[in-house]
């Protein structure tokens, strides 16, 4: 096993020095990038937190569990994973196959990237006209352990979807100005460009 024989190098501070770091003012948070449906989802993981918090305390601590924390935290869940599916359609963050595109002609990758948005597009649309359509299948269904309908929950899907396609006709448009997209250069949209 070799040993690491290089010197640890510490360079002294005072606790003066030390106290001054902490007056500098720190940078202005910038909230920009964030869309609506990035505060309602944090807003909806939140409570699922709350929910399976609650669920562990009176399930482990009082042996007295609530019936209702289990229903409530899984519906929370839906609304985080599908809200937060746009997000990650806003900021091409989807998981995405861009080994051929370093293989393929340029022409022949820009046809191929236009296509994936084009089926991008038609798959959220065909999602949000599905969900759309079981959401009114059961307008008057309630959960099981609250009296709320569960059409709020699908409704959120609904929204969820149509807020998909929408950023996809976006990062669409976006692609088409620009003359690529991230599966055509990765290196211009994670960084490794500058």
């Amino acid at each position: 096993m070799a040993t690491d024989t290089t010197p640890e190098v510490h360079i002294p501070v005072t606790s003066e020095e030390l106290a001054h770091v902490f007056d500098e003012a720190p940078p202005p948070a910038d909230l920009s990038g964030y869309g609506i449906e990035d505060w309602i989802t944090l807003a909806a993981f939140w409570v699922m937190v709350g929910c399976v918090i609650l669920q562990f305390f009176t399930r482990y601590v009082l042996n007295n569990s609530f019936a209702w924390t289990e229903e409530i935290a899984i519906y929370a869940l839906v609304v985080v994973v599908f809200l937060g599916a746009s997000l990650c359609v806003r900021a091409s963050r989807h998981i995405q196959v861009d080994f051929l595109y370093r293989y393929m002609s340029p022409g022949l990758g820009r046809i191929m990237a236009t296509f994936v948005d084009v089926v991008r597009i038609g798959f959220f649309g065909y999602g949000t006209w599905l969900m759309y359509k079981y959401a009114s299948l059961i307008p008057d269904e309630m959960m099981t352990t609250i009296d709320f309908p569960k059409s709020f929950i699908f409704n959120a899907v609904v929204l969820a979807f149509a807020l998909m396609t929408l950023r996809a006709l976006h990062v669409a448009w976006q692609n088409w100005r620009r003359g690529y997209s991230v599966l055509e250069k990765p290196e211009a949209f994670d960084g490794s460009e500058a």
